[in-house]
């Protein structure tokens, strides 16, 4: 029997918009912390971006009365791309809605998954052009290294919760054609996590489990820094700036990124990692599930994942306690 021929109309995950009720605290944090350019601002919004990052912008920052996630956006490979999977969405019932007048990029087609998390997918967009103060002397890097922070290289995934887990991840699949790389399947066959990919990256994006049943909550956004080094140095940047640190730095066994999670002042997860050189280059890649028994043992080496990893997100629930 021959295989399906694979979708590879998604081309990357192009940006995140994360709210927020601290919104100048939250700029403060993401510019002079993390070390992240600002590039314009429209309405309640500003837009930021790693010195890596290709496009205008990689995170929208929304002045908002909770924390959360305002949407995540996918850059499609072409505008035939962009229809068929439009045209897939709507084949499986779900509703996109064009919005116009976007920073940094054309048509955007907001739409929801099966879990209430909103969505967008464009094609045309706005390739970033250095101030003449920001141009690096490398042609082929979009903006001078920033020396600022943490130096953010450039947006890297991000992670929602969801009350089911597997039918989010069988929407992706069947809609937009991202493959799962690895997933968690609990001794009741209850689905706990999946990391899927539309790139040669192991990720572009997880899902896992919603622990109080609430859907819509959003769980963290992710940064790459260039080396396990640099993490490191990022946990003294963060001590030294009074940031929260929730855990790390460590190794996930789930992926293998070595991470550093910290809260920004808004109240949203944000992790720094290195994935190193891990791509699924096989076209024929087989996802691996982790069973209960396994994730019980913690991260790589052994590091317990913490309780507020399972059960805190944005917007927070009414007993979450604020770090």
């Amino acid at each position: 029997m021959q295989a399906e021929e694979p979708v590879m109309d998604i081309a990357h995950l192009g940006h995140v918009e994360l709210l927020t009720p601290k919104p100048e605290e939250s700029l403060r944090f993401f510019t002079e912390v993390m070390g992240m350019t600002e590039s314009g601002r429209q309405g309640d919004s500003v837009f930021l971006r790693g010195w890596d990052d290709y496009e205008r912008f990689s995170l929208q920052l929304t002045a908002s009365r909770s924390s959360g996630l305002g949407h995540a956006a996918f850059r499609t490979r072409s505008a035939p791309a962009l229809e068929r999977r439009l045209a897939a969405l709507r084949a499986a019932g779900c509703e996109a809605t064009p919005l116009e007048d976007n920073f940094g990029h054309g048509t955007g087609w907001r739409f929801r998954d099966p879990d209430g998390h909103p969505f967008e997918l464009y094609w045309e967009t706005e390739w970033y052009e250095a101030p003449p103060d920001r141009r690096p002397v490398l042609k082929n890097q979009p903006e001078r290294y920033p020396a600022r922070g943490v130096n953010v290289r450039r947006l890297d995934h991000f992670n929602c919760l969801a009350v089911d887990v597997r039918a989010c991840r069988t929407f992706f699949e069947r809609t937009l054609g991202f493959r799962c790389t690895e997933r968690i399947e609990l001794d009741s066959g209850e689905e706990a996590g999946m990391w899927l990919t539309a790139t040669n990256k192991s990720y572009d994006f997880a899902f896992t489990r919603e622990a109080h049943g609430v859907p819509g909550r959003f769980h963290h956004v992710t940064f790459a820094l260039d080396s396990r080094e640099a993490i490191l140095q990022a946990a003294d940047t963060f001590l030294e700036a009074g940031v929260f640190i929730e855990t790390g730095p460590h190794k996930h066994a789930v992926q293998q990124t070595f991470f550093l999670y910290v809260y920004e002042p808004g109240g949203n997860r944000v992790e720094v990692a290195h994935a190193g050189a891990r791509l699924v280059l096989a076209p024929d890649w087989k996802t691996i599930t982790w069973t209960e028994a396994e994730r019980r043992k913690g991260q790589a080496w052994g590091l317990q994942t913490i309780a507020s990893f399972h059960t805190r997100g944005t917007p927070p629930l009414p007993d979450d306690e604020q770090p």
